[in-house]
């Protein structure tokens, strides 16, 4: 089957369902979003927890809750939704795309369209990416799939649980199965500072009194059918792990909450490049890639900590996808965002003089009592001191213009 957009949108999640309704908004009017589950809202439908929605509807909500409003919205907006159905190529043809997508409904459907939005999310690293040593028993498992499973089909993984990995998804489900009535023995982290937001530290571990064992990591994995038992030592500056202060917890399930990687195989097959510092693609000031008419927005191009954020992101990001289709997308000269001291990231890497600029931005580690600087030259376009930074807190600045003689912005701690 061959059918004709304006724009495609891959991935029915908040980032893909904020980008299209933005498409439409703008004037766009075939639009069209592909989500390989059964149901739009993504990684939404299992965070039943609430915190969602206070930046972007100024009240406290679910997850479902804030997929729910989206969906509703996208609906009301008459865009064309295909679910269960996988995105499997992307041929650029210059001013035109094809997509080909394999749908539960209508077999192979062969997509031509004049703009693409990626909004594919992200995807929870394995134990085959950080290579645990130990046997292969049943039981060990990541915790996002730990989550689908308790939150969405109510099964419980297990009773005795250690959580490697203090990233956010990992702190609630130490909390999500503590409430259904499972031992969790331990978080271990081998940073020396949690990996998520500190208010889940404290609601998800003080609250129940659940140990988190910082610059510590599992060494061991232990069991035949299921998992018994895992190693656990500190680690020291080289993470090198000391045998002699090593312990053992027993345990039936091992959960991994152990960061996030982009979702990024098909931008690599249409040749769209990578930032080796987030794994998302490169963009411009109009989150454009370096592949004409692809556009990227939401935890693809970097992992965000509220979905509020990636939602405002993908507007904008649909905003100049539409612009594009329109052919009213001006694209003025860049210049580079460059990263300074404590910086790990900043997204985008490219800015156009005389123009807002809204960054984001990451730090490499823990500081105390440090100041931001974003710098054009010698001038300070803005300034704020911290009395301490988080690499899991991601920092959002808006710079009202961008000087029209700058070449260059800076940002930095000090």
């Amino acid at each position: 089957m061959i059918k004709e957009f304006d724009a495609v949108v891959i991935g029915g999640g908040p980032a893909g369902l904020a980008a299209a309704l933005s498409l439409k908004s703008n004037g766009v009017k075939r639009v069209l979003v592909s989500e390989r589950e059964d149901v739009l809202g993504g990684i939404l439908q299992q965070c039943i927890h609430n915190g969602f929605g206070l930046h972007r509807f100024n009240e406290e909500l679910t997850g479902p809750e804030y997929a729910e409003r989206y969906i509703d919205f996208v609906k009301e907006a008459d865009i064309e939704i295909y679910t269960s159905s996988c995105t499997i190529d992307i041929v650029n043809e210059g001013e035109s795309k094809t997509v080909y997508l394999m749908s539960e409904l209508y077999g192979l459907v062969e997509v031509k369209t004049k703009a693409v939005i990626l909004a594919m999310g992200c995807r929870e690293r394995n134990r085959g990416n950080i290579a645990i040593p130990g046997s292969r028993p049943s039981g060990v498992m990541t915790a996002g799939l730990a989550q689908k499973l308790v939150n969405r089909y109510g099964y419980m993984p297990g009773k005795e649980v250690v959580i490697l990995g203090s990233g956010d998804i990992g702190l609630i489900m130490a909390r999500r199965m503590t409430w259904e009535g499972a031992k969790v023995k331990a978080v271990v982290e081998v940073q020396p500072y949690p990996g998520g937001l500190n208010r889940n530290i404290v609601q998800c571990l003080n609250d129940f009194n659940i140990p988190l064992y910082l610059s510590h990591t599992v060494t061991n994995i232990k069991g035949n059918n299921r998992i018994t038992s895992v190693d656990i030592a500190p680690i020291n500056e080289y993470r090198e792990p000391s045998k002699e202060e090593q312990f053992t917890l027993t345990c039936d399930s091992l959960l991994l909450s152990v960061g996030l990687v982009p979702e990024n195989e098909l931008s690599l097959k249409v040749g769209i490049e990578l930032d080796k510092v987030t794994s998302g693609p490169l963009v411009d000031a109009n989150l454009m890639t370096n592949v004409t008419g692809i556009f990227a927005c939401g935890n693809v191009l970097h992992v965000h900590d509220l979905v509020d954020f990636v939602s405002e992101e993908s507007e904008a990001c649909g905003n100049a996808a539409a612009k594009y289709i329109n052919s009213t997308l001006t694209k003025g000269e860049e210049i580079p965002v460059r990263t300074g001291n404590l910086v790990r990231y900043v997204l985008p890497t490219k800015v156009e003089p005389g123009k807002e600029a809204l960054l984001s931005l990451r730090t490499m580690a823990t500081a105390e009592g440090v100041t931001l600087y974003i710098k054009s030259g010698d001038e300070v376009l803005y300034k704020k001191k911290h009395k301490k930074i988080f690499p899991s807190e991601m920092q959002r600045v808006l710079i009202k213009q961008v000087p029209a003689d700058a070449k260059k912005l800076d940002v930095l701690f000090k």
